[in-house]
């Protein structure tokens, strides 16, 4: 107790002028609003930096539960996406075509596992076969237009003839706005581009008109979407328009495709056979 004394004596000026900051501390901050803002202010930073601290931990505490709940997520979905994709059962979808002229078409789904666009015959192949009812001769279209032929089948697979090969896909087409149709193949070049000639030069074009399977053959139905007009010029070999058409179905993009059944093409195809028959008999 004496040190005590003898050391506030020897140090009360120092200790008085600490009381006297105090208060004039306490005096100030208690009488002023500004102050008293500034004093919540910091003190709410303050809060704020202790509690985000906190909360790191805490969160870093639960990585572990967090990563294996992640884990066990992606198992889930790569199991859904990936193990069953073999296994999916095909649809089949039965419509009646847009010329309203009975021929009855069924569909089935399928997913592409190979494809090729930089040759100069084309193929791709598909996870559908003789099982699900797929065989050669049927047409193949995507979600955004044609995709190619089936030339092949296994039992469950099938490779299908690209609508990218020369001169060994010729495909009936129709302008939408006039309705004068053509053929239509590809010429090797650009993979986005094929060509539709035997369009008479007096038949109005315009870049951006669609171009649609017209229903003439017995392979795809008419109103099926092949792509817009991307130029045009007259051919001066034939007389006739040569146009490019861009392709609405990105081939280098393909994924998913519905094969073409003609449920009536035996029966279109005896007529066929007849007139060409009567045609062979006249030349003779």
């Amino acid at each position: 107790m004496a040190f005590l004394l003898r050391l506030f004596s020897k140090n009360a000026l120092f200790v008085f002028f600490i009381f006297l900051q105090i208060t004039a501390l306490v005096l100030m901050f208690t009488r002023s609003s500004m102050q008293q803002s500034y004093i919540a202010a910091q003190s709410a930073a303050f809060n704020s930096w202790v509690s985000g601290y906190i909360d790191e931990g805490a969160s870093y505490l639960q990585l572990k539960q967090v990563n294996e709940n992640l884990v066990n997520q992606n198992k889930a979905l790569m199991e859904e996406v990936y193990g069953k994709q073999n296994a999916t059962k095909a649809k089949f979808v039965k419509i009646i075509d847009t010329a309203k002229g009975g021929q009855i078409y069924t569909f089935v789904d399928g997913d592409v596992v190979y494809n090729s666009i930089n040759r100069r015959d084309n193929y791709f192949t598909i996870n559908r076969g003789k099982n699900q009812g797929v065989f050669p001769k049927m047409g193949v279209i995507a979600p955004s237009g044609l995709a190619g032929i089936v030339i092949n089948t296994t039992d469950n697979y099938a490779l299908v003839q690209s609508v990218l090969s020369v001169n060994k896909i010729r495909i009936s087409a129709s302008l939408k706005n006039s309705g004068y149709f053509g053929t239509l193949t590809w010429l090797g070049e650009d993979s986005r581009t094929m060509h539709l000639s035997d369009v008479p030069k007096y038949v109005p074009l315009q870049v951006g008109d669609t171009v649609m399977t017209d229903g003439k053959s017995s392979i795809f139905p008419q109103g099926i979407m092949i792509g817009k007009i991307a130029g045009y010029e007259i051919d001066n070999k034939t007389g006739f328009w040569d146009i490019s058409v861009e392709l609405s179905e990105k081939m280098g993009k393909l994924k998913k495709i519905f094969v073409v059944k003609n449920l009536k093409k035996v029966e279109l195809q005896k007529i066929t056979d007849t007139l060409n028959a009567v045609m062979q008999k006249n030349e003779q």
